[in-house]
């Protein structure tokens, strides 16, 4: 059975992993008859969003880990203790802790940087030669993950895809039901909730691309 590594960046749309793109991520996993192991960095969220109102909610604290431990209904480890070698695949879902937590690209663009060890995870898992997978705004950090010329794709946003462009990445424009794959470097990304807007448009590309991370590992 193959072992995919998921990467979560906390619990929630706007501060953490997006909860649906994950909970499909990993109900496709099962679907294609692949084992999984969730994982975060144990570090603080940039910050705490009230997903009621939208607004940061001032003075409150909260841990990537423990956060993700709620949809990995805490089957879940540190990713300081994952082993690469341990794996097959590995996919990151969406939501705005891809861009807050595992990266600083919510507030630095095309000057951002990735978290040391989701860089130092994904990099071993490339060298190895073992597909990776990014939806929604992950795929934002391919460039920095993975090289000049990594093709990618987050659907049709201009900004983000000029700032794919800025890092030395090759946006490729895609509709929520397909998936974009760099075939050399084996990396497949689609857009999710970039576009989507409903549960089962988000998971008409995600089961597309856990599809094809799987058939690749």
């Amino acid at each position: 059975m193959k072992k995919v590594a998921v990467i979560l960046a906390g619990c929630g749309v706007y501060d953490g992993s997006e909860i649906y793109e994950s909970v499909l991520t990993l109900f496709n996993l099962e679907q294609q008859g692949a084992s999984y192991q969730c994982m975060a960095p144990n570090i603080d969220q940039l910050h705490v969003i009230d997903h009621r109102t939208g607004e940061v909610a001032e003075g409150e604290t909260r841990n990537v880990l423990t956060e993700a431990a709620r949809l990995a209904r805490g089957n879940i480890i540190d990713l300081a203790d994952a082993n690469p070698d341990d794996y097959d695949a590995l996919i990151i879902p969406g939501g705005f802790g891809a861009a807050k937590n595992l990266s600083d690209f919510a507030l630095e663009g095309s000057a951002c940087q990735v978290n040391a060890q989701v860089a130092s995870f994904a990099r071993a898992m490339a060298a190895a030669d073992k597909p990776v997978g990014l939806i929604c705004i992950a795929p934002a950090m391919t460039p920095r993950l993975f090289g000049e010329g990594t093709i990618c794709t987050i659907g049709h946003d201009q900004d983000t895809a000029a700032a794919i462009s800025a890092m030395g990445g090759q946006h490729e424009r895609c509709d929520v039901d397909e998936v974009v794959i760099d075939t050399d470097r084996k990396i497949v990304t689609t857009p999710a909730y970039m576009l989507a807007g409903s549960i089962s448009e988000a998971d008409s590309g995600i089961s597309k691309l856990v599809a094809e991370v799987v058939r690749m590992a």
